[in-house]
């Protein structure tokens, strides 16, 4: 069935983007590198389009979309900070974000696979999602 799986996919798209919106928000402040934080400006802005056009396939299906797991969310926000208590740097960020990335990508991946039946336009944002993870993951190398 295609509308089951494609509501599926999108909502768990959905959670993603707000994920790493929520984890660029919890760095932005203190990166100290001018490229970087504009390339995590970018990024959540891109973030933040995809997302405008998830909700509008969500409502096709009047669905909310999801919200990311509260405790994952918290157990991010709490590995964060310990992190960057210990060693405050954009190299420290770079490897959290990084690891948020591998992490999404990972996760995206398996929910295409899962939710096989969806529609091609909610498997297109999900790859969509999974190509910008990939591309901040590549572009956060030379911060590590």
């Amino acid at each position: 069935m295609i509308e089951p799986d494609t509501v599926k996919l999108l909502r768990e798209c959905d959670a993603g983007i707000k994920m790493g919106i929520s984890s660029i928000d919890d760095v932005i402040g203190r990166v100290r590198s001018e490229k970087l934080c504009r390339r995590l400006t970018s990024c959540k802005n891109e973030h933040q389009i995809l997302g405008v056009e998830l909700r509008k396939e969500l409502d096709r299906f009047n669905d909310r979309g999801k919200d990311p797991n509260p405790i994952a969310k918290t157990m991010s926000q709490m590995k964060t900070g310990a992190r960057l208590m210990m060693k405050d740097s954009d190299q420290t960020i770079a490897s959290l974000m990084t690891d948020g990335c591998n992490m999404g990508v990972k996760s995206l991946n398996r929910y295409l696979n899962e939710y096989q039946a969806a529609d091609e336009r909610a498997k297109d944002a999900a790859k969509k999602l999974i190509h910008m993870e990939q591309t901040l993951a590549e572009d956060l190398r030379s911060y590590l």
